[in-house]
C-alpha cells in the first residue's frame, strides 16, 4: 500500500510542476481511484495519523496530521513547483525540513513559524552556497558563503549583509579581513592583495577612512589620514632602504585603481520565502477538504483508505502560518477572553488568551484640570525645538552638562517677541541643558519636526488613569511614541547629575537598554499660585503596530511585588510584577548574547552612578492571538486566486512586510522569541521563578531598564534598615545600588534564555 503511495506522491509532483490547471486535473483522477472507508475508522481527538489532501487551489500535502493541521513528518507541494519536505508541529513548519524552489534553488536545515530560522543551508540555482546562521529567513549569525563567481566570505552576518568580523577573499587571491557593517568594509581591516602590497587602518563604507597605512611589496609605504575627499587627506611617503623609489602619483587615487577590482559580489537573492508561502490552515473548513486517511489497524489488522469528498474553503492569505484557537483550553468568559488559571494554591497564572488591549489614558479635553499645563507645554516644546540654534557636534564641551545651563523664556497670554499670542494663562517655561538634549534627540535619529508634530500637534494628550508609586503623572502623545512623566526636583537634580555619564553611555552602546531621554522642562506659573511642575520626555517601549498582550515590570525583589488587581480586570494595560510571572523568555541565540552583554554594560553604569530601584519593563505580544483577531470571515475568500499577477502582487506586499518588520527589529525592539509558561509549586515569595512546563509561544517581546532616576539617598538607606528588621533584607527594593546590580541581574538571567 506504501508503495503505491510512493507513485502517486511521484506523479503528484511530475504534475504539479507544469500548470495548476492539470494538478487538479490529477488530484481528481487519484482520489476517484480511492476506496471509502467505514465512518466509525475516524481518527479521534490528539491522534496522530498519516493523510492526503488536496487543497482546492491545487496545492497538495501527504504526511502526519493531527486535529486538522500537519504533525510531524509531512510533505507540502505547491502549484507554482515549491515544495517543503519536513517537520511540521500544529501546522506550523517547526523543526528540521527541506524547502525546494522550481528554479532548483533549495534550503535545508532548521524552521522556525515558516520561517528559514537557525542552522541551514541554502543552495542557489547559480551555484550560490550560504551554510550557517538563519533568523527570520535572513542570514543573522555566524557563517559561509561561496559565490559562483569564485569568491567567497565568512564571518559574521547581520539582517542578510556581512556585519561584524569576516573574511572576504576574491577567486584572484585578494582579501580583505576586518569589520563590516551592512555589507561594506566598515571599522578597522586590512586589504591584501596578491601582488603583495596591503592597506591596513580604518574603513568606512568599502573606501579608506581615517587613520591608515597602504605598504608596498618593495617595502614603501603611506601613512596618514585617508578620506574621499582629497583636502581631507595628509600624510607621509616612506621609502625602503632597499626601494629608492618615489611617490609619483595621489595616494587616493592609487589606492582607488586597486579596489576596482575588489567588488563585493551581492549574491543570489531569495525571489520568495517559505514563510510567504505557507497555507494558513485555521483559515480552511477543514473537515471539508477531501482527504485520504491512512487508518489505524481495526480488529482485522488490515489498514484501510478513508475519503471524504466535499467543497473546500481556503483563504488567500500567504504571509504566516498560526496556530487557531483550537490548540488552547476551552475556558473562556463571556467576551470570549480566557480567564487566567489558577493553581493549586489559587495564585493567578497568566495565559496566552488575552482581550485586545485599548488605548491607554483619558485624552485631556478642555475642561480637564491639566488642561491649561498641556497647552503650556506644547507651546513650551514648539519654542524650545522650532528655536533656531547652530549645527551641533556629538562631540559636546563639558559647560553644555553644567546644571546651571538652563534657559528661561516668559509666555504671556498676548504674546512677546519671541512667543505667540495663547489662550492658557501667564507662565514660564525653562529647559534644562538644551545643547545636550538636542544632541540627545539627534544621536536617537529623531526627527525635529516629527516630534514637534507628535507632541505639539492638533491632537490632545492622554493622561494615564493613575499616577505612579512616586506620585508623578504620566501622558502619552496622541501616536504613542513619547511619554510625558512629571519629576519631582530631587529626580530633576539626580538626571542632571549623571547626564554626562548618561550621554557617554547611550553613544558608547547604541543597542542600550536603559530610558531614552529627549528632554528635560519645566513650567511656571507666574500667578498667586506660583506652581512648578517639572517633566521629562522619554520614549515610549510600548510605541508598536502589535498589540500588548501582557506587560510585566520586574525587578528581581519579592516584598510586594503582585498586583492587587482584580483577575476580571487585568487586561493587557495591566502592569503585572514579579510575583505575577509566569513566563521565561527564550531569545534566538545571537539576540541572547547580546542582550546578557548589554543588561551586563547598562548595569554597571547604573551602579557607577549610584542608582538603584529600576525595573525591566517587559510587553508580550502572543503571534497566536494576532492571528484570531485578524482571521474574520471578512478578511477571507473562497476558491483559489484569480490570476498570477494577484500572486506576483501579494509576494511583494509579503516581501516588504518582511523587510519592514525586520527593519523595526532591534535589541528590546519588535523581537521575535518564545515565552515558556512556567508555575509555581510553592509559595511565590520563595519560589521567585517557576518551574518550567513545557507549554511555548510565539510572541512579539518588548524589554528596556526604565525608573533609573532613583539615587540610593539617605531615605533609601533608612528605608532599608526599616525594613529590614521586619523582612528578609533580599527581598525588598531599597538596597545597596551594587548589591541591587547583583540581584536584578542575577534575576534577569534566570527567565531570560537562550532558545534552543
Amino acid at each position: 500500500m506504501y508503495k503505491d503511495y510512493a507513485g502517486i506522491v511521484k506523479a503528484w509532483e511530475a504534475t504539479v510542476r507544469k500548470t495548476q490547471n492539470s494538478a487538479k486535473k490529477r488530484a481528481n483522477s487519484i482520489f476517484a481511484a480511492m476506496s471509502v472507508a467505514p465512518a466509525d475508522d475516524e481518527p479521534g481527538p490528539g491522534e496522530l495519523h498519516h493523510t492526503e489532501k488536496a487543497i482546492p487551489n491545487g496545492d497538495f500535502y501527504t504526511g502526519q496530521w493531527m486535529d486538522s493541521t500537519p504533525h510531524g513528518h509531512g510533505k507540502y507541494l505547491w502549484t507554482d513547483g515549491c515544495m517543503y519536505v519536513g517537520e511540521w508541529y500544529k501546522g506550523k513548519t517547526i523543526g528540521k525540513g527541506k524547502f525546494s524552489w522550481p528554479s532548483g534553488a533549495t534550503y535545508e536545515g532548521d524552521f522556525k513559524s515558516g520561517y528559514m530560522d537557525g542552522k541551514g543551508t541554502y543552495t542557489g540555482s547559480s551555484g550560490d552556497t550560504y551554510r550557517g546562521c538563519w533568523v527570520m529567513n535572513l542570514r543573522h549569525g555566524q557563517g559561509t558563503q561561496n559565490y559562483a563567481n569564485g569568491d567567497y566570505y565568512e564571518g559574521e552576518w547581520r539582517r542578510g549583509c556581512q556585519d561584524g568580523q569576516g573574511r572576504y577573499q576574491w577567486k584572484n587571491e585578494n582579501h580583505y579581513v576586518g569589520q563590516w557593517r551592512n555589507g561594506k568594509m566598515s571599522g578597522n581591516g586590512s586589504m591584501v592583495w596578491n601582488d603583495g602590497n596591503r592597506y591596513d587602518g580604518c574603513w568606512e563604507e568599502g573606501f579608506p577612512k581615517g587613520d591608515g597605512t597602504f605598504r608596498w611589496a618593495d617595502g614603501s609605504s603611506y601613512v596618514g589620514v585617508w578620506s574621499k575627499d582629497s583636502t581631507e587627506l595628509t600624510g607621509n611617503f616612506y621609502t625602503s632602504d632597499t626601494s629608492g623609489t618615489e611617490m609619483s602619483s595621489n595616494p587616493r587615487e592609487l589606492l582607488g585603481e586597486y579596489l576596482n577590482d575588489c567588488v563585493i559580489c551581492s549574491g543570489e537573492r531569495i525571489l520568495i520565502y517559505p514563510s510567504q508561502k505557507m497555507i494558513s490552515w485555521s483559515g480552511l473548513d477543514l473537515d471539508s477538504l477531501p482527504r485520504q486517511t491512512v487508518s489505524r489497524k481495526g480488529s482485522d489488522g488490515i489498514r484501510r483508505l478513508r475519503r471524504t469528498s466535499v467543497d473546500g474553503k481556503i483563504s488567500n492569505a500567504s504571509f504566516e502560518s498560526f496556530n487557531d484557537s483550537s490548540n488552547e483550553p476551552s475556558s473562556r468568559n463571556g467576551k470570549g477572553t480566557r480567564l487566567l488559571d489558577l493553581d493549586s494554591k489559587g495564585k493567578r497564572q497568566p495565559t496566552c488568551g488575552f482581550q485586545s488591549a485599548n488605548r491607554q489614558g483619558v485624552t485631556i479635553s478642555k475642561g480637564h484640570k491639566n488642561y491649561e499645563l498641556m497647552l503650556n507645554l506644547q507651546l513650551g516644546i514648539r519654542h524650545s525645538v522650532g528655536r533656531p540654534a547652530p549645527a551641533t557636534s556629538l562631540d559636546l564641551k563639558s559647560s553644555a552638562f553644567d546644571p546651571k545651563e538652563k534657559v528661561w523664556t516668559k509666555f504671556p497670554p498676548e504674546g512677546s517677541k519671541h512667543t505667540p499670542p495663547h489662550q492658557s494663562s501667564d507662565f514660564r517655561w525653562k529647559d534644562y541643558c538644551p545643547v545636550v538634549f538636542r544632541t540627545l534627540r539627534k544621536l536617537f535619529e529623531v526627527d525635529p519636526a516629527d516630534y514637534m508634530l507628535s507632541i505639539c500637534g492638533n491632537d490632545a494628550l492622554r493622561e494615564l488613569s493613575s499616577p505612579g508609586k512616586s506620585g508623578s503623572f504620566f501622558y502619552l502623545t496622541h501616536d504613542d511614541r513619547y511619554m510625558i512623566k512629571t519629576m519631582r526636583k530631587a529626580e530633576v537634580k539626580v538626571l542632571l547629575r549623571m547626564l554626562p555619564a548618561y550621554y557617554k553611555h547611550v553613544r558608547s552602546f547604541e543597542n542600550t537598554l536603559v530610558t531614552k531621554f529627549y528632554g528635560l522642562h519645566c513650567v511656571r506659573v507666574t500667578g498667586t499660585a506660583q506652581k512648578k511642575v517639572r517633566f521629562v520626555i522619554m520614549g515610549n517601549l510600548f510605541c508598536s503596530e502589535y498589540t500588548i498582550h501582557r506587560r510585566f515590570d520586574l525587578k528581581g525583589s519579592s516584598l510586594g511585588r503582585i498586583t492587587d488587581k482584580p483577575e476580571a480586570e487585568i487586561d493587557g494595560t495591566t502592569t503585572l510584577k514579579d510575583l505575577d510571572l509566569n513566563y521565561i523568555f527564550r531569545l534566538q541565540k545571537i539576540w541572547f548574547q547580546e542582550f546578557c552583554r548589554q543588561v551586563d554594560k547598562d548595569c554597571d553604569f547604573l551602579e557607577q552612578e549610584r542608582i538603584m530601584d529600576y525595573s525591566l519593563l517587559v510587553g508580550l505580544h502572543f503571534q497566536e492571538t494576532s492571528y484570531q483577531e485578524a482571521s474574520t470571515p471578512e478578511s477571507h475568500h473562497s476558491g483559489s486566486r484569480d490570476s498570477d499577477c494577484e500572486t506576483d502582487c501579494l509576494s511583494r506586499a509579503d516581501k516588504e512586510q518582511d523587510s519592514a518588520r525586520w527593519a523595526s527589529i532591534s535589541l528590546g525592539i519588535n523581537m521575535p522569541a518564545r515565552v515558556e509558561r512556567t508555575v509555581r509549586h510553592g509559595e511565590p515569595e520563595t519560589q521567585l521563578v517557576g518551574e518550567p512546563t513545557g507549554e511555548l509561544h510565539d510572541v512579539i517581546i518588548f524589554f528596556g531598564i526604565i525608573d533609573i532616576l532613583q539615587d540610593y539617598d539617605i531615605s533609601k538607606k533608612l528605608e532599608h534598615a526599616y525594613k529590614s528588621f521586619q523582612y528578609d533584607p533580599s527581598s525588598i527594593s531599597a538596597v545597596d545600588p551594587k548589591q541591587y546590580s547583583k540581584r536584578f541581574r542575577d534575576f534577569i538571567f534566570r527567565i531570560f534564555l537562550e532558545d534552543t
